[in-house]
């Protein structure tokens, strides 16, 4: 009974149109001229998001809170509308995306780890927060979504909403694999996505966000209804943790261009241009404290070097301020006591000359 429940929600989110999985494109390239060329990433990184993520690196471009604590950056669904998100602003032209994540608890609200590129071209993780045993895995070529792309995957070990799992995405131009924690849960080859015309295949960026698809406000019934149904914002906030993302480009380049694609989208038109982005540099550089630990050690010794040379002349100079205060309050100390000393000295005399004075007058 619960396999065909599973497999009749697969089929009825395997009709919903791919726009209401939260992705969008500014520029398709298929449709339009002139589209911008894209930031390869072109090595590999990993990004702590229990620090400050690099807003040259990664874009906001939607309503909602994404704050920092100790675990991770936390997004969160607070009211109506809000559909917090990270975009990279990098590309991989095939690679491998592994985010470590805490799913959002609650009705219609749907947490994502998504690889998408600007031709509607998609590989995702998808759960539901109203699901604590099962997720998503989908893909989709060119926004394609009547290909029953959509897979429910096999009972969870421990819920997706309560603890950490490592979701990866590792895509070839030959086959495309799902991994949870270290194991594949699921292998798409090339050929068996239409002979290759649904199978993703150009430059993708990384989005991983929530938002709320039981919004009846916003969304359609059937997409309620595949959500798990109506969220209910009495309940809010509704969080996602995201630890840690690991993004790896298989090919080394500077920029992917759409100059020579045509209406076919396939990955043989995607143009690689130079070595190295700009992107991964600003990526690559040590924020914060990692700086420091990013030095070299003889950088490091330097450094601890010049940090005590100034400790050093430092307790020089109070050392001689204290020493010279000392010797200017002995210099003062001693010319009072002078001062005191000839005042008693005159005293004695003036006492003398009347007691004198004082004894000639008794005579007399």
């Amino acid at each position: 009974m619960v396999s065909r429940t599973l497999s009749a929600i697969a089929l009825l989110a395997s009709a919903l149109p791919t726009a209401w999985a939260q992705t969008f494109t500014l520029c398709n390239p298929l449709n339009q001229t002139g589209c911008p060329n894209m930031p390869a990433l072109g090595a590999n990184l990993s990004f702590n998001f229990n620090e400050t993520w690099n807003d040259k690196v990664w874009t906001k471009p939607s309503a909602g809170s994404i704050n920092r604590i100790d675990e991770g950056s936390v997004f969160t669904i607070k009211m109506s509308g809000d559909s917090p998100s990270l975009h990279s602003k990098f590309y991989l032209f095939f690679g491998r995306l592994e985010v470590v994540m805490k799913a959002a608890s609650g009705r219609g609200i749907i947490s994502t780890a998504i690889l998408q590129s600007e031709d509607l071209d998609e590989i995702d993780w998808e759960f539901m927060g109203s699901n604590s045993t099962h997720g998503f895995t989908n893909y989709y070529g060119k926004g394609n979504t009547t290909a029953g792309d959509r897979g429910f995957e096999p009972k969870m070990d421990s819920s997706p909403l309560d603890g950490y799992h490592n979701y990866t995405i590792d895509w070839t131009k030959e086959r495309t694999q799902w991994i949870l924690d270290d194991k594949v849960i699921r292998t798409l080859k090339f050929e068996e996505a239409l002979g290759g015309k649904n199978y993703p295949q150009t430059p993708m960026n990384v989005r991983i966000g929530m938002w709320a698809a039981g919004d009846k406000s916003k969304n359609q019934e059937g997409v309620v209804q595949w959500a798990g149904g109506e969220t209910d914002f009495k309940q809010a906030p509704f969080s996602m943790v995201v630890k840690s993302v690991y993004a790896k480009d298989y090919t080394d380049a500077k920029e992917y261009s759409w100059e020579d694609m045509d209406a076919s989208g396939s990955f043989d038109k995607v143009k690689i241009i130079g070595y190295r982005s700009q992107v991964f540099q600003e990526a690559s550089k040590p924020h914060g404290m990692d700086r420091i630990a990013a030095l070299s050690t003889t950088t490091k010794i330097a450094i601890a070097a010049s940090v005590g040379g100034v400790v050093l002349i430092a307790v020089a100079l109070i050392t001689f301020c204290c020493i010279k205060q000392r010797r200017a309050g002995r210099r003062e100390f001693a010319t009072f006591q002078a001062q005191e000393n000839q005042e008693k000295a005159e005293f004695m005399m003036h006492k003398q000359n009347w007691e004198s004075r004082a004894s000639r007058y008794v005579r007399v």
